[in-house]
């Protein structure tokens, strides 16, 4: 029998998707690495949807850091191990072959088209987007939550693109690490000594690979680019793995 599933990722988007749909399981992958505040976010849509949300954790891991550390390793070319170890294992484990999931996807462009690439990645799998067949945006979905009043995850307000892990090592913004050391000076530094203890240097300026503290003082803050996690990051990572 199948179950509709909606995977909530403690971001403004999939908290509306889940409001939208009336599905048979709400999940949640912890990463353990999340703002402070998610945790507020989570229990407060908790009480909005009515019901609890399934946690699903990977037990070797506490959280990213511990991961990076026991593993040695951040990103490179095959990609980070964070997504696939803390994302996609846990979910794997928990769903079934005739779920239907229900993903967050918005009617902004780019978000229509990594629906459609995941549908294509993976076409044995049943997928539903309500936001997109709506026609919201992610700007939309951060108004509908105010208008509903419920508070989004605080990350927003600081400029984040997505209310995913802090810091994100598959991120090569210099503008997206700026804002890190801006609004999280502790996890900026405690990712620059780890970063280069593994010799790994996670932005580029310039079209130059450099430490995240290298980057100038002033540099802007403004558009941090963040890459996306989920399904399609995995599946990037092991076609490189692949080759």
């Amino acid at each position: 029998m199948s179950r509709i599933i909606s995977w909530f990722s403690a971001g403004a988007a999939s908290a509306v998707a889940t409001k939208l749909i009336n599905a048979d399981v709400i999940a949640y992958c912890d990463t353990g690495s999340e703002d402070e505040d998610n945790r507020r976010f989570y229990e407060d849509c908790e009480r909005w949807f009515g019901r609890p949300i399934t946690r699903l954790k990977n037990e070797r891991y506490r959280d990213t850091w511990d991961l990076w550390e026991k593993r040695a390793y951040l990103s490179g070319v095959k990609g980070a191990p964070c997504t696939k170890a803390l994302k996609v294992e846990p979910r794997l484990a928990f769903q079934q072959p005739e779920d239907i999931h229900v993903f967050g996807y918005t009617a902004d462009g780019s978000d229509v088209k990594r629906a459609m690439q995941l549908c294509e990645t993976y076409p044995d799998l049943h997928f539903r987007y309500p936001l997109i067949s709506r026609g919201l945006t992610k700007a939309a979905c951060l108004g509908l939550l105010g208008a509903w009043g419920i508070q989004p995850p605080r990350v927003y307000a600081m400029g984040f693109p997505n209310a995913n892990c802090i810091p994100c090592v598959k991120a090569t913004s210099p503008n997206y690490w700026a804002l890190v050391r801006k609004e999280f000076p502790k996890e900026f530094e405690r990712m620059a000594a780890l970063s280069r203890k593994l010799n790994v240097k996670l932005t580029r300026i310039h079209g130059e690979r450099c430490y995240i503290d290298e980057i100038p003082a002033d540099w802007p803050v403004t558009e941090p680019l963040a890459p996306e996690c989920d399904l399609l990051c995995q599946a990037a990572e092991d076609l490189l793995t692949a080759q």
